[in-house]
């Protein structure tokens, strides 16, 4: 996909199935990127800006899974901040754009059902009718299954699946009647089947990536209009999608069995694709063990999320469930670690993968591989936030010493950036005033005058 998967998202696929622990190890993630980013506009390196992205959106649904079961306010108001900068009183949003029928700006959309049903405020109601105007315009391959983007034309993504089906889903079994929402179930069910039909390889019996109708792509095969390999998060889309809508079709939807059982098919061929000593996945699914491949961490949480969901919902045999559980102890034991300050981390995720696009992206071996893998990335995040932190307080400093002193020829405040110091200049002697350091403010009783690190 386009943008970086957020830790917390694939580490999401683990919460909802897993049993009460004190505290609960989704509690401990979501705290710890609470901690690591003091609001939502911070989640996925974002910095700040507010963006209708599907990143952002998934973690926070993730968030609102964890309150839903454990409680915190403080969680809740931390999701409905960033929905309430976003979400205006019409119903439009903020950054958003129909016209660019991406399946991406679709999945933020589900966790609107629940803020509505939590707050009552109409303008999350309203949105939901946006994005339900973008899925009637969206452009549709001749089968019926929706373009991934305006701007890839013709092309079926398994990630375009899990983006778009679950919102389309939910919003049929609340807001349509009759024909209208037997037709909307039927198109949901037709989504699943043609992206299966047409991105099944025969040969490992898995899924590839990504379809190409028009067979014209420089990275499909001009014959079958498939993309090279089976991308690990790509299948495991697919399957979160499965599962969170055969959680919302009623049993006697048509088609219905038919997920169910690619559902089946899939994790029958799964363990196969294993690493046979960790139990978990790797980068390129279909070249497990090859020189360069490494096992991924949110491929392999989304296949124990689909497992544990699947088991729970009825669409797969409990009889798997001990296996579902080793595969959620395997996942949590590779990827999983603690910092220094007790915050968790997520890691050997994928970054980044995608085709096509202005990077021209091949889909091949080399491809998947040459993307960015975040190892322990949130310390180094955590790194630089302190280092903006001191960056703002030093010239919060600044702007105190010359509102107290103006251009008192004693005093001079000067930024040295390259050395990292703040030099504030004045007498020698002791002053009355305070002493900078590097919360922004000064020590009574201390001379002025120095140099003091940010």
């Amino acid at each position: 996909m386009r943008k970086a998967l957020i830790l917390i998202a694939a580490a999401a696929a683990l919460f909802s199935c897993s049993t009460r622990k004190e505290p609960a190890m989704s509690e401990r993630m979501v705290r710890s990127e609470m901690a690591r980013c003091t609001d939502a506009s911070r989640l996925d390196f974002n910095e700040g800006k507010y963006k209708w992205n599907y990143t952002t959106g998934l973690e926070l649904k993730s968030f609102l899974d964890v309150y839903d079961t454990y409680g915190g306010e403080d969680i809740f108001n931390y999701v409905r901040a960033w929905y309430d900068t976003l979400v205006q009183t019409d119903g439009s949003i903020r950054t958003y754009s129909v016209d660019k029928y991406s399946t991406d700006h679709i999945c933020p959309g589900v966790s609107l059902f629940y803020l509505y049903d939590k707050t009552g405020d109409e303008k999350f109601r309203m949105a939901m009718d946006t994005l339900k105007k973008q899925i009637d315009g969206q452009p549709r391959t001749e089968a019926g299954a929706f373009w991934h983007k305006k701007a890839y034309p013709h092309q079926v993504w398994l990630d375009g699946v899990y983006m778009s089906c679950p919102f389309y889903a939910t919003y049929a079994s609340r807001y349509l009647e009759g024909e209208e929402q037997a037709a909307a179930y039927a198109e949901i069910v037709n989504e699943f089947k043609a992206a299966a039909e047409h991105t099944y390889d025969p040969a490992t019996g898995l899924y590839r990536h990504a379809w190409d109708e028009s067979r014209s792509m420089f990275w499909c095969d001009p014959a079958t209009g498939q993309s090279a390999h089976c991308w690990g998060r790509a299948l495991g889309w697919y399957c979160m999608a499965l599962v969170d809508v055969l959680e919302i079709l009623p049993k006697d939807v048509e088609g219905r069995e038919d997920l169910e059982a690619l559902l089946q098919t899939i994790c029958r061929e799964l363990p196969e694709w294993a690493d046979h000593d960790s139990g978990v996945w790797y980068q390129v699914l279909d070249q497990p063990g090859r020189e360069g491949n490494y096992l991924e961490a949110t491929c392999s949480a989304m296949f124990s999320y689909a497992w544990l969901k699947g088991i729970r919902i009825g669409a797969l045999d409990a009889s798997e469930l001990g296996y579902a559980k080793e595969l959620y102890a395997n996942v949590t034991r590779q990827f999983i670690s603690e910092d220094e300050d007790g915050l968790l981390d997520l890691n050997a995720c994928c970054a980044v993968a995608g085709l096509g696009g202005k990077t021209m992206r091949k889909g091949d071996y080399a491809y998947y591989l040459s993307e960015p893998r975040l190892l322990q990335q949130a310390g180094k995040r955590r790194r630089r936030q302190r280092r903006r932190r001191r960056n703002r307080a030093g010239r919060t400093g600044i702007r105190q010493m010359h509102r107290r002193h103006g251009e008192h020829p004693q005093f001079r405040v000067e930024r040295r950036e390259r050395s990292g110091f703040l030099w504030i200049q004045g007498p020698e002697r002791p002053h009355p005033g305070r002493k900078f350091h590097s919360q922004g403010h000064f020590g009574h009783g201390e001379r002025p005058g120095g140099r003091h690190r940010l």
